[in-house]
Parts: structure tokens; C-alpha cells; sequence
């Protein structure tokens, strides 16, 4: 997955080396290997008696890694609300620090995800005209579109629980240009999840932000999405409110684990079954690896002015590479100037106000 460039300068990349189910082993196996196949600097945040030690028995470029020390980290067990005042120096919040005071270009965490957000909020500035950040994740599709990667990208997947129509819009204004940056598409397409094709569908909310969508010069908008086309690969952004998103992707997750589930069982139980599997082997091994978030590294919390990127919380070290390489491709690409210019334009083309209209307790009192 490398191809940055050697000859531009080199990003800097806050790694939270204690964040995730296999941290900090993984996390720091996956650093080490991005020092050594790609020119980017990375920057972990963690127990430095816990990291050295692994350092030490794996290839690296110690040129191109540093650590900041600290014993405090951040579990899933953790109610977010609490660890700004509970965890000050926790290794995910003095990563977002370090990149909220320009000593790094993104930070990629595999941590507690709630806590992730609020941490990028408490440190990070957003884009002026951003009224809220959205994750977005990448998912594997049909690929009728015929593009040379099969995954669609859909945000929101759980920033939000509930979004206006302005916010809809703006999350399909990042999710297009960071697209274009990652997957190298020129213009991508964008859809609205809804419970219709017909434009009045789905309430106020909805057909506001598609009137808006359908207005905008530059956005090749396709119009509503039905539930039953989400994995057709119709179109390359797929736009939903929070809540509505994180039920769609761990639905996708899970329809996948439940096909692992029958495999092994028709494996095990049936002669017939079981020659059949055989014979698609082949093929199941290519779709197993077109569906592994690994290859795709994690997903990025759109809206700020620095690159936030979230690898899943079971990463091993291929994921965090690919993560802490997609931070830096995205840091090279402009991608949050890029965005900034969009939604200034959009704020002037439909006269918004920079109102900041966040609804973040209502995901994390919980």
C-alpha cells in the first residue's frame, strides 16, 4: 500500500501506542514497520518500558521514530465524559495534543472510539464552517460502477446520533474529497441513504439535503439510496446520519462473520458442502481479502484541521501501517485545505451560519 512519495517532505504521525485489543505489541510492530518501508516520521504516545522493549526485537528506523512517554492510557472500559479530568495524560489525548499544536500532521489511534472523538474535539480545531465530524468507513461493495477497488465509503458511522440537513450535506462534501484523495477517484458519486428513491421521501431532514445535494455545481449526487443497493457499489459515498450508519456498517460486519460462521459449520458437518467450499476456495480466500479492514487501515473522523484517523479496535500491526500510511497520503494531499475551501464555498452559496450545533453527549453519557 506504500506510494508516498520520497522526495516530499516527510509527515509526522502521532501513533497512540496504547489504544486497541492488541496494544501496545501491535500498534508498535505496525509503527516500526512503516519506519522502515516509508519515509514517514511517527511520533508513539505510551509507556516507553512497555514499547522499547518490543522495539528491540523488531526491524526499525529508530531516525524516524520517536516516544513520548506516559503511563496512562486509555481502556474501552473508560466512560469517555470522564477521561479529560480522570486520564489527563492519557497517551490518546497527548497525541491529540501534539497534533493540535502542530508537532504533528495526524495522529492514528485503535482506542476507544468515544473517547477518540472527544479527544480530537477538546484539541484539535475543526474546519471553520464544520458543524460536525463524521467517521467514515470504508466497506466492500459489488463494484458496479467497475472502479479498480471495490470499497464504497459511508459516513456517518457514529460521530452523530442525529444530523440537519446542512450537516448531511457537509459530510458528502469531505467524504468526495476524501475520496478523491485516497481512492484516486476524479469526481466520485454520492448518494443519500433513505427509505426511497422519490425525492419527498424520508422527512424534512432528508429532502432538504437532497434539494441541497442536487444544487451543488461540482457534486455528482445520484440522488436516495435504498437499503438493498448499500453494497452494489452505485455509488462511492453513501451519506447517513450517525445513527443510522453504525447500524448499517455492524450490519455489514456482521452479515460477514455470519458467513465465516456457516463456512466453518458446513465445513465440519456436510460431505457435500464441504467439497464445494473446496472447489471455491480460491475464491473465497480473494473475497475474505477484499473484505479485511487491514488493507484499508482505519477510519478517518472527517471535519478537523489535522488528520484523525481511527484503525478498528482488534488492528494487528499490517492495520496500523496501512493507517499511519493513509494519514500521511492524506496529509500530502491537502486534504483538510481541500475541504476547508469546499465547505467555504458551500457556506457562501447557501448563506450558512458557522453555528456549531453538536450533539456529542448524546453519545457519550453512556
Amino acid at each position: 500500500m506504500n506510494n508516498l512519495d520520497d522526495k516530499q517532505p516527510s509527515a509526522v504521525i502521532a501513533v497512540d501506542a496504547m489504544g486497541g485489543d492488541f496494544a501496545p505489541d501491535e500498534v508498535v510492530l505496525g509503527a516500526a514497520r512503516a519506519s522502515v518501508e516509508t519515509p514517514i516520521k511517527i511520533i508513539l504516545v505510551g509507556d516507553q518500558s512497555k514499547i522499547e522493549p518490543i522495539l528491540e526485537q523488531t526491524e526499525h528506523n529508530p531516525q524516524q521514530l520517536e516516544i513520548v512517554h506516559t503511563d496512562q492510557y486509555i481502556t474501552n472500559d473508560d466512560k469517555p465524559k470522564f477521561i479529560l479530568s480522570k486520564k489527563p495524560r492519557a497517551s490518546m489525548l497527548i497525541a491529540s495534543q501534539l497534533c493540535g499544536a502542530d508537532q504533528a500532521h495526524g495522529i492514528v489511534s485503535a482506542g476507544n472510539t468515544g473517547a477518540y472523538i472527544l479527544s480530537a474535539i477538546k484539541y484539535i480545531p475543526r474546519i471553520e464552517g464544520v458543524h460536525k465530524t463524521a467517521i467514515a468507513s470504508a466497506y466492500p461493495t459489488r463494484n458496479e460502477q467497475g472502479r479498480s477497488d471495490p470499497f464504497a465509503l459511508l459516513l456517518d458511522v457514529g460521530a452523530n446520533v442525529h444530523c440537519t440537513a446542512d450537516d448531511l450535506v457537509q459530510f458528502a462534501i469531505m467524504g468526495k474529497i476524501y475520496a478523491s484523495a485516497v481512492k484516486g477517484i476524479e469526481n466520485p458519486t454520492v448518494g443519500l441513504l433513505n427509505i426511497g428513491k422519490e425525492p419527498y421521501k424520508g422527512g424534512d431532514t432528508l429532502t432538504d439535503a437532497f434539494n441541497m445535494l442536487n444544487s451543488i455545481q461540482d457534486m455528482k449526487f445520484i440522488g436516495n439510496i435504498e437499503g438493498n443497493e448499500i453494497l452494489k457499489g452505485i455509488a462511492d459515498i453513501i451519506v447517513a446520519e450517525g445513527y443510522v450508519g453504525n447500524i448499517v456498517m455492524k450490519t455489514i460486519e456482521g452479515f460477514g462473520e455470519t458467513i465465516s460462521h456457516i463456512g466453518r459449520y458446513a465445513f465440519k458437518h456436510r460431505f457435500i458442502w464441504m467439497l464445494g467450499l473446496l472447489a471455491l476456495s480460491s475464491g473465497i480466500k480473494q473475497l475474505k481479502k477484499v473484505a479485511d479492514y487491514s488493507e484499508y487501515g482505519g477510519a478517518p473522523l472527517l471535519g478537523f484541521r489535522k488528520i484523525v484517523i481511527k484503525a478498528h479496535g482488534r488492528s494487528r500491526a499490517k492495520a496500523i501501517t496501512n493507517a499511519i500510511i493513509v494519514a500521511a497520503k492524506t496529509y500530502h494531499d491537502n486534504v483538510c485545505e481541500k475541504m476547508a475551501r469546499e465547505i467555504a464555498q458551500y457556506e457562501k452559496q447557501f448563506q450558512r451560519k458557522n453555528v456549531m450545533n453538536c450533539d456529542w453527549k448524546l453519545n457519550f453519557d453512556q
